[in-house]
């Protein structure tokens, strides 16, 4: 399209405000007022993060700061040649690869309109080797990659002159790399861009969070967080949830039951739309909810699909393009799904089961109407009874702007020794400069002396412990610099560069040879063969497993299973929990506000006639007795993890006041210990069962951390480079690389107790794993309750879901099934004699 009106026909001078203008005229939109403030910022010369609602224009409003100073910089128009196109000028950061072609296609609009003499190009992993050998002879005027590439990129001394020129580093949904290790690494990585580019600015794009400020300054880096800003666009877009509710709210609700019995009502919704995600919280359920809706819907063949990512690549890819083109009626999906890809035919987001947060419940809500004046809209499915109380709370959130916080992490040794192995391969590094350097970040500004003396010692020697071993002296001092000169260590670092460590994985293929993705080793190992389960949206069955690879082929009839993968558990948050409690107050005085709380009344109204409702002034405990022993029930709404770990702290603080053994289970809204006589409660209260004293030991020495740290230690070690996973093709077995972190960790503690990497686990473990933090949390807030210990006669509703959780242990599902239905059958009974209908 010409711009003609955007040139001065006589000079050829461009006026780059309208030209930008005209762009925005030829799509028929206009320029949205915090557009214009990022535009004023980035002229300013100020780095900052852009938060805004999904589909409200984050994208041009951070794109357009670059492109508006190079035409400034560059007025004559009859200067520029697409032929001798311009130096690197921006860098965009992507937290999935998966996301680069999409955010490629859309920067290159803005481009092409107007008609800027700029390359754009990609470089990620699945980057051709061809395109990434030409881009380090010459780089591209923009640049869309990865946090693992640009660290690569790092490697090369010969980038190091053509990153001079860079001007622009974007981050897009900063919010999902904060708070993670690769989150530290781009920090890291940022932060060397600066010192060869001292006028780059860096701009940040997030939709929910809550932390906004520390958001930005982990961004931008410490030094710079003065002269930085936080914009905020549009909070919200226009926003519809709605609740399918079940025909029926069983008053003794547990957890699953009620997902997939809502099938028919589902499939109705998603009749009525043109496009619909259907977001599932783990990869188990989407495989469950993808053959329930093609039972339910047999003509929908080919007009629904899966998504999740242990699929292939090339069925991901396949997937995204029929969305993309408006070809699929809906996309049963995990947060693969999540992130920044515009599909503009969805109009609906289905959410089977809470998401924990109500940031996820806007990102995904986000999905729908991507575009700023339509209406984003969501259909919410819950599992359990309970769960319409984690929406009623996810809502009040939502309307009260309280998104979730990302915690950051801190000096994570494992990143900056990889980070620093990266410098001295890329050219080597000055230690007293980098050292500036790298407390120029967030994540490592209380970084101090001793620690770096010890990574330092570490890339060179391999610590105190592993000096006697050549292969871990990577790093050579030269002249006072730091540098790497043999190919091999080079070689190595670059093929296991990153903070994502895999897990135990195997391949999934058919006989014939199609790959179907991958699953859990622990999964897969107990399978034999002939067993049947559900993958990729296909019944198959075990045929044998053989070099890492599991065989498999089509079959009919029923699955015996469904994969379970280790990281589809998401925590309460602290933000809900704290909402839950409140409309729990509402209900014990009688309110029940929204369509959610008035279902869940009968359910609320028994549990306070039988016990008590918890609530944010009230801490229950029910002790009751049935016929397979004594149970105490804790209601501290803290979340699952923290709950595992308070469990176990109780178990073992009661059992030092006597010899009494505890089966244990818990969900998000509490937990019970379970033993065959009565355990001395009132006595434990009376001495210091909520004490927060020697916490941390006490948590640590319940929970077994020792062996929890061992295995956690793997994947420090991986990004650290004590292991390697190994070459592409030449992956090495995860029974070896645990047996090799195993052996490290041992060695450490035997002959190098101090190391600081044993530290980095232990720490880990008791802020992830353990979530120390919200058990202390949990237990201050405890101690401003008033304390409030029932005896019900039976089962209350709430304690109904711990005491299935915990029979799960100790009997198959499908005689759990049956022995759920006797107790609930049994309970109502005993309810309508009470006198409730």
């Amino acid at each position: 399209m010409a711009l003609a009106t955007s040139v001065n026909p006589d000079k050829d001078i461009i006026k780059p405000r309208e030209l930008l203008r005209s762009h925005f005229e030829a799509l028929g939109w206009s320029a949205f007022p915090f557009q214009k403030q990022v535009w004023r910022a980035y002229a300013q010369g100020k780095s900052g993060l852009v938060h805004s609602a999904t589909g409200t224009g984050k994208t041009l409003a951070v794109w357009g700061g670059p492109l508006l100073q190079w035409m400034r910089l560059n007025r004559d128009r009859s200067k520029w040649n697409v032929k001798r196109p311009a130096a690197l000028q921006a860098l965009w950061i992507t937290p999935l690869r998966a996301l680069a072609g999409d955010t490629e296609e859309a920067l290159r609009g803005p481009l092409e309109q107007l008609q800027l003499p700029w390359r754009l190009e990609s470089r990620t992993g699945d980057s051709k080797a061809s395109t990434k050998s030409r881009q380090l002879k010459k780089l591209p005027s923009a640049l869309v990659t990865t946090p693992e590439s640009l660290s690569l990129m790092l490697t090369h001394e010969r980038l190091a002159e053509p990153f001079r020129s860079l001007r622009a580093v974007i981050v897009d949904e900063w919010h999902e790399l904060l708070g993670t290790k690769r989150g530290v690494q781009t920090e890291l990585a940022l932060a060397r861009l600066r010192q060869l580019a001292p006028e780059m600015r860096t701009w940040g794009v997030s939709a929910t969070l809550g932390n906004l400020q520390q958001a930005m300054e982990s961004l931008v880096g410490s030094d710079n967080r003065d002269h930085a800003v936080v914009i905020e666009g549009y909070k919200r877009k226009k926003l519809q949830i709605s609740t399918i509710l079940p025909p029926k709210i069983e008053r003794f609700p547990w957890s699953g039951h009620i997902g997939t019995r809502m099938v028919p009502e589902v499939t109705e919704v998603i009749q009525q739309a043109r496009s619909s995600l259907i977001f599932a919280n783990t990869r188990s359920q989407t495989e469950i909810w993808y053959a329930k809706l093609l039972e339910q819907r047999s003509d929908w063949a080919g007009q629904i699909a899966l998504h999740h990512g242990s699929l292939d690549a090339t069925v991901r890819k396949w997937v995204e393009n029929g969305l993309r083109a408006g070809e699929l009626k809906s996309v049963v999906c995990t947060s693969s799904l999540d992130l920044g890809v515009d599909y503009t035919a969805v109009d609906l987001v289905v959410q089977v089961g809470s998401p924990k947060g109500a940031a996820r419940l806007l990102q995904r809500a986000g999905r729908s109407g991507h575009q700023f004046h339509a209406t984003s809209k969501l259909a919410f499915v819950p599992t359990n009874a309970l769960e319409l109380l984690e929406l009623a709370a996810a809502k009040d959130a939502i309307a009260q702007n309280q998104l979730e916080s990302r915690p950051l992490i801190q000096c994570p040794l494992d990143v900056l020794a990889q980070h620093l192995v990266t410098l001295a391969i890329g050219g080597g590094f000055d230690p007293d400069e980098t050292l500036a350097e790298i407390r120029g970040t967030l994540a490592f500004e209380s970084l101090t002396n001793q620690q770096w003396r010890w990574v330092l010692d570490f890339i060179v020697r391999g610590g105190s412990s592993l000096e006697a071993y050549p292969e871990f002296k990577r790093v050579e001092i030269v002249d006072g610099r730091y540098v790497v000169r043999e190919r091999r260590v080079a070689s190595a670092h670059r093929m296991n560069i990153g903070t994502i460590v895999s897990d135990a994985a195997m391949i999934v293929k058919y006989m014939t040879g199609g790959r179907l993705g991958t699953a859990e080793e622990s999964f897969l190992s107990k399978l034999q063969p002939g067993d049947k389960f559900l993958f990729a949206g296909r019944l198959v069955e075990l045929v044998h497993i053989k070099e890492n690879q599991a065989y498999v082929r089509r079959t009919k009839g029923s699955p015996d299973t469904v994969p379970r993968w280790m990281g589809g558990r998401m925590p309460l948050s602290s933000e809900l929990s704290r909402n839950m409690r409140l409309r729990l107050d509402e209900a014990s005085e009688g309110t029940f506000r929204g369509p959610e709380l008035k279902r869940l009344k009968p359910l609320l109204q028994l549990q306070a006639e039988w016990s008590r409702l918890p609530s944010s002034d009230i801490f229950l405990i029910e002790s009751i007795k049935t016929r397979d022993g004594h149970q105490l029930f804790f209601y501290p709404f803290a979340g699952r993890l923290a709950h595992e770990g308070l469990s176990a702290l109780f178990a073992k603080r009661i059992s030092e006041l006597e010899k009494i053994s505890f089966s244990m289970a818990c969900n998000d809204y509490g937990f019970v210990l379970r033993s065959d006589r009565r355990a001395p409660i009132d006595q434990a209260i009376n001495s210091g069962l909520f004490s927060m004293s020697h916490l941390e030991a006490d948590v640590l020495d319940s929970m077994n951390a020792t062996e929890m740290t061992k295995r956690g230690f793997r994947s420090i070690a991986r990004v650290a480079g004590l292991i390697q996973e190994g070459y592409p093709g030449q992956k090495k077995p995860n029974r070896y690389l645990q047996a090799s972190s195993n052996l490290f960790y041992d060695v450490f503690t035997r002959y190098d107790p101090d190391n600081l990497l044993l530290a980095q686990a232990q720490r880990e473990v008791l802020d992830q794993q353990l979530d120390v933090q919200r058990i202390a949390a949990a237990l201050a807030q405890i101690a401003k309750q008033k304390l409030t210990i029932t005896s019900p006669p039976k089962i209350t509703p709430l304690s109904f879901s711990l005491l299935v959780d915990r029979l799960r242990e100790r009997v198959s599902s499908e005689t759990l099934a049956d022995r759920v239905r006797r107790m609930q059958e049994q309970l109502e009974r005993d309810a309508q004699r009470s006198g409730r209908s």
